[in-house]
């Protein structure tokens, strides 16, 4: 499946994947409003066996085929305590 990939301009590492250029219908407004105004980054082929970095490509492919779009969520961030002593 070709997939096109945006970026969030509010949101770092928070990516938008469509299965159509520019066609943000599938989007729950609340969602578009939170990542600000979608930044075209790529276009890719995306097959269930294809390794992506941070995503399982199934997953994707999934989420596409079920709800007209894929949001990619900015990794976790973990701190780990500083002991003093």
């Amino acid at each position: 499946m070709q997939c096109f990939i945006y970026k969030s301009n509010k949101k770092a590492e928070l990516y938008l994947y469509l299965d159509k250029q520019d066609d943000f219908s599938s989007v729950p407004e609340a969602i578009l409003k939170s990542i600000g105004h979608p930044e075209y980054v790529m276009q890719l082929e995306i097959t269930p066996e294809r390794k992506l970095a941070r995503e399982n490509a199934a997953d994707v492919l999934k989420g596409i085929e079920e709800n007209g779009f894929f949001l990619q969520m900015p990794p976790a961030t973990y701190t780990t305590p500083i002991n003093l002593h």
